[in-house]
């Protein structure tokens, strides 16, 4: 199933059985970050491949972000936003639910930055949450 989401927004989904299931906003980028996506993108010359955010076991402050370019696994959510199509493992989903993607390449910029209403404490570098 493929669903599309806009900032802040909340749509309705059936599945085959036609039972019905709302989902959250499940992640969003910025327009910045969807702009930088698509640059890394363009330079791969794998067209197949999405961009894929996860959670993993690390960090300083327990589990740390990470984002790469892959294909659709079984059992990923596969969502869309700024034109960005996102590939999401369930595990990881629980942890980013509602979850916004910036990019900020300025003076001090960190480079892409996960902004996470889930998260219960984060580090300095904004890359580790717990």
């Amino acid at each position: 199933m493929q669903i599309k989401f806009g900032m802040g927004f909340e749509r309705q989904a059936f599945d085959s059985g036609g039972l019905q299931a709302t989902f959250a906003r499940m992640i969003s980028l910025t327009s910045r970050a969807a702009q930088q996506v698509r640059t890394m993108h363009a330079g791969l010359n794998a067209p197949g491949k999405r961009l894929r955010v996860f959670v993993e076991s690390g960090g300083c402050s327990g589990f740390q972000y990470g984002m790469s370019f892959d294909e659709q696994k079984e059992g990923d959510a596969q969502i869309e936003s700024e034109g960005v199509g996102i590939l999401i493992d369930p595990t990881s989903l629980a942890y980013l639910q509602g979850s916004a993607i910036d990019f900020d390449d300025g003076l001090h910029g960190k480079g892409f930055e996960i902004k996470n209403p889930n998260a219960q404490s984060t580090c300095g570098c904004g890359k580790s949450f717990g």
